[in-house]
């Protein structure tokens, strides 16, 4: 009997050899419908895979995340059919599933065009009409070549020739006349990929390499069901009202020039006065919790990377002032992180176990060259803001100070509202690493990662694993957040760093009088600057919460007698610390309410005779609308207490 245990921790048995497909069935047929794949001993397998030996086994609907990328990355190959029926000449290069749906990136004579996308979706609902089985198997590498020569597809030979060296069986699924190479999982049939919707057609380079071969692009979703779809189609409409790169730049908080150059956005008055109260609430918080605040410089000589390392790992990220290869020469680089520059505060005189837990924190400008299609608005860019910081400890310090510094990254998340929406992931190395990018011994690693763990587990973090994830240095926790369209990205890290104090030769003189090498822990309170803005700008759809808000009220007088009365009010409000404004303007009331609105303004008062003569004010809201008549008083204690709070 072979042993299966399922999810709920209940055994089934069954008596021979058998596919995932069928053990599914023969748990019930509704789950079979709805399932797309399966995880054997915590593996995402194809339903097809044979079970022949005791394991775990779970069924992933599409409810997983699992189940999910199975179902698009099925659609994708929909996509493809459907584009070789109608383009017979087009080659295929890849089609994987991403975040929210999938793209099939083709070699065209002519790029395609959002007047193809209808044409290509009707061809795809009649593919899904008849309900083919798709079928995986397997072939050797020669013959698969062979095979994929004949078929002409040259894009498909390069990616099965880098498998030739590893002894494998190259991996093929096949849907009625179309075959294409690939791992799976796939569903087992097309039929139940009832909805779907081509969103976009780009251009992209073949491998990303903009030297490479110039593709065209089709990006879609799919759902079992048309309402899902429809309700998923109007989540990205409302996530397009919310971009930040439209609204940011609509309520001037930014804005790019070309010939600055992309990734180099330039902060408008708004965008900047919001960033300056975050800087300043975070290195306050900083100081209160110990951290002590320093200023480094933008660059510093190729010597310092070499000793940390990043001259050998992250150099094509820099930008690099002189030639790097010449030896003779000074040569200068920007800085793309601020760790080896703080690390000479703690060297700059001896220490001493007393002088620990070190906790630096700056304000730090940093720059990558990143890729020029990897630009985008905020949430990606070269030159950034963060808060950065490095903690310097004792080995027995390490899961208190990691706990503080997971505690500030929280109540920082939460009081700007945005850690509802984050996840956390436990990022560990890959000893295989291809590109060699991690120092340090295998020892060192798994001890390190050992640590980082148990504190994990200690402090009850819920996180996932993302292998080859790591620093070059260390593992580390990131914070990740998703932004409107659904793409996630890192906005909060904490790491341990397990080899950079050696690199720098620093050591403190432990109780017992001996030399001793500290930990380091690198982290951020609430990571980019910019970045966050953009998130926060689409959280609130433009609207920021009156404490972070760049002008938190507008004074609306209606007549020229109200002017000195409202010069009054604007008077307590200032002395209070709130940032407000007088529209003087010789416009109509109902006009300057209208754009105090469409200026997302948090709150607005309307000054007429009534209020001057009571001294009450007429108090409007963006997010409640009309508050009534209120005394001036009552008003402004209500700003206040919402501005202390920091409510939202």
């Amino acid at each position: 009997m072979i042993k299966l245990t399922l999810k709920d921790g209940s055994i089934r048995e069954i008596e021979n050899a058998m596919s995932a497909a069928e053990v599914v069935k023969g748990i019930g047929m509704g789950l079979y419908k709805s399932a797309c794949c399966v995880k054997i001993d915590g593996n995402v397998c194809d339903l097809r895979t044979t079970i022949d030996k005791d394991c775990t086994f779970e069924v992933m609907t599409f409810d997983s995340e699992e189940g999910k990328k199975t179902f698009w990355h099925t659609a994708s190959h929909i996509l493809a059919q459907a584009v070789k029926r109608l383009y017979p000449d087009t080659k295929l290069a890849i089609g994987p599933a991403i975040d929210n749906g999938f793209y099939y990136d083709f070699d065209t004579e002519k790029a395609f065009t959002a007047d193809d996308l209808a044409a290509i979706e009707a061809e795809m609902k009649k593919i899904v009409k008849e309900g083919i089985d798709l079928e995986q198997f397997s072939l050797p590498v020669d013959e698969a070549i062979a095979m994929l020569e004949k078929m002409g597809e040259p894009y498909k030979v390069e990616l099965c020739k880098e498998h030739a060296d590893k002894g494998e069986a190259i991996s093929f699924y096949k849907q009625g006349e179309f075959t294409d190479l690939c791992a799976g999982p796939h569903l087992m049939n097309v039929a139940v990929v009832k909805a779907f919707k081509l969103t976009a057609c780009t251009g992209a380079y073949w491998r990303g390499d903009a030297k490479g071969k110039q593709l065209s692009r089709i990006y879609g979703t799919a759902f079992p069901k048309a309402s899902e779809l429809e309700a998923h189609l109007a989540a990205v409409e409302e996530a397009r009202k919310r971009d930040h790169n439209k609204i940011g730049r609509e309520l001037e908080y930014f804005t790019t020039v070309d010939c600055i150059g992309q990734g180099l956005p330039i902060l408008l008055p708004k965008g900047a006065r919001t960033i300056q109260l975050l800087q300043r609430w975070i290195e306050d918080e900083e100081q209160k919790r110990g951290y002590l605040l320093t200023k480094t410089p933008l660059m510093a000589k190729r010597d310092l990377y070499k000793i940390s390392g990043h001259w050998d790992h992250y150099r094509d990220g820099m930008f690099i002032l002189g030639d790097p290869d010449d030896e003779e020469k000074e040569c200068f680089a920007l800085r793309p992180m601020t760790c080896p520059f703080q690390y000479q505060v703690f060297l700059n005189r001896a220490r001493s176990y007393r002088d620990l837990p070190m906790r630096l924190g700056e304000t730090s400008t940093l720059f990558r060259n990143e890729d020029s299609g990897e630009m985008h608005g905020l949430i990606r860019v070269r030159q950034f803001t963060i808060s950065e910081g490095h903690l310097i400890l004792r080995p027995e310090q390490l899961e208190e100070e990691f706990k503080g510094c997971l505690e500030l990254a929280k109540y920082v998340l939460d009081t700007v509202g945005m850690l509802e929406n984050c996840t956390f992931r436990f990022s560990q190395w890959d000893p295989e690493n291809p590109k060699n990018k991690y120092e340090g011994t295998k020892e060192q690693w798994e001890e390190a990662q050992a640590v980082m763990g148990k504190i994990l587990d200690n402090l009850g973090v819920e996180y996932t694993i993302g292998i080859d994830e790591a620093a070059f240095y260390g593992p580390k926790l990131d914070i990740q957040y998703k932004n409107v369209f659904g793409k996630e990205d890192t906005i909060v890290t904490i790491q341990i760093d397990m080899l950079l104090a050696a690199k720098f030769g620093m050591e403190y003189t432990d109780v017992d009088g001996k030399k001793r090498m500290p930990y380091i822990i690198h982290r951020t309170s609430l990571g980019c600057y910019e970045r966050t803005l953009a998130y926060l700008i689409e959280r609130y759809a433009g609207a920021l919460p009156l404490w972070m808000s760049p002008e938190q009220v507008r004074i609306l007088p209606v007549t020229d007698r109200a002017a000195e009365y409202s010069a009054k009010v604007l008077e307590k409000l200032e002395r209070r610390g709130i940032r407000a404004t007088i529209d003087s303007r010789k416009e109509g009331v109902g006009y300057k309410i209208r754009q105090a609105q469409l200026e997302k303004i948090p709150y607005f008062f309307i000054v007429g005779d009534k209020e001057v003569e009571a001294e009450t004010l007429s108090l409007r809201s963006h997010k409640e609308g009309d508050l009534g008549v209120m005394a001036m008083e009552d008003v402004l204690n209500k700003i206040f207490e919402e501005n202390e709070t920091k409510a939202r």
